[in-house]
C-alpha cells in the first residue's frame, strides 16, 4: 500500500468479510465477545430470512437510535420499498452486476439532482456511509419520484439492458429535476443540501 510519503509498502490487509473471518479462528478468549457478537447478528439474519418484516422493524430501531425523527423514518422506508421495486426490474431486464447498477443508480440521480452521486456524498462530508441515511426529508422524497418514475418509464417502454435503462433513468431523474425546480422556485431553497447526520466533529485542543 502507499504511505503519506508516497512510498509503497507490503502490508496484511484484509476485507471486512475476511477479518471476521479471521476472528472467528482465534483461539483467544479476548476474541470470545467479538464470536458472540457475529453469533448474534448470524442468528439475527436467519430469523430476518424466516420473517422479513424482522428487517424493516429492526431497521426502524437502528434509526431510531440514531436519532432519525418518526418523520424523515416515514419517508426513508417506502423510499427503500421504491429502490427495491426499481431494481427488481433491473434484475428481471438483464441487469446483473453491482457497477451496473451504480452506474444506473448515477445516471438518476445526476438526472434529478444536478450531480453525481459521489459529488453529493462529498457535499455531506460522508465517506464510507450509507448516502440516503443521511438525505433530508426532501431529497428522500425525490430520490423515490425519480426511482418510481424510472421503473414505471422502463416498465412501460420494456427497457431491456444498460441501454434502455440507462435511457428510462434519464427520464425517470428529468421528471424529479423539473418539480425540484418548481419547488426551489417557490421557496428559494435548495433540495440538494450538505446537511448530514454527522456527529459533530471534535475539536482539536489548541497547543501551546
Amino acid at each position: 500500500m502507499v504511505t503519506a510519503t508516497g512510498k509503497n509498502r507490503l502490508t496484511l490487509a484484509g476485507d471486512a468479510k475476511a477479518i471476521l473471518r479471521l476472528i472467528q479462528s482465534i483461539p483467544s478468549p479476548k476474541a470470545e465477545p467479538f464470536k458472540q457478537w457475529l453469533a448474534k447478528v448470524g442468528y439475527e439474519r436467519m430469523q430476518e430470512i424466516a420473517d422479513p418484516s424482522q428487517s424493516i422493524d429492526r431497521a426502524r430501531e437502528n434509526w431510531q437510535q440514531l436519532g432519525r425523527s418518526e418523520k424523515w423514518i416515514q419517508q426513508r422506508m417506502p423510499g427503500q420499498e421504491t429502490r427495491n421495486k426499481l431494481t427488481d426490474y433491473w434484475k428481471q431486464s438483464g441487469v446483473e452486476k453491482a457497477d451496473e447498477f451504480a452506474f444506473l443508480t448515477n445516471i438518476i440521480h445526476q438526472e434529478w439532482t444536478g450531480i453525481t452521486v459521489k459529488k453529493h456524498k462529498d457535499l455531506k462530508g460522508l465517506k464510507s456511509q450509507n448516502l440516503r441515511d443521511h438525505m433530508s426529508e426532501a431529497e428522500l422524497i425525490f430520490t423515490a419520484l425519480a426511482e418510481l418514475s424510472t421503473r414505471q418509464i422502463a416498465e412501460t417502454e420494456l427497457a431491456k439492458g444498460i441501454e434502455q435503462n440507462a435511457t428510462a433513468g434519464k427520464k425517470g431523474g428529468r421528471i424529479a429535476k423539473n418539480a425540484r425546480l418548481q419547488l426551489e422556485s417557490k421557496t428559494g431553497k435548495s433540495v440538494v443540501t450538505n446537511e448530514n447526520f454527522l456527529p459533530p466533529a471534535k475539536k482539536k485542543k489548541e497547543i501551546k
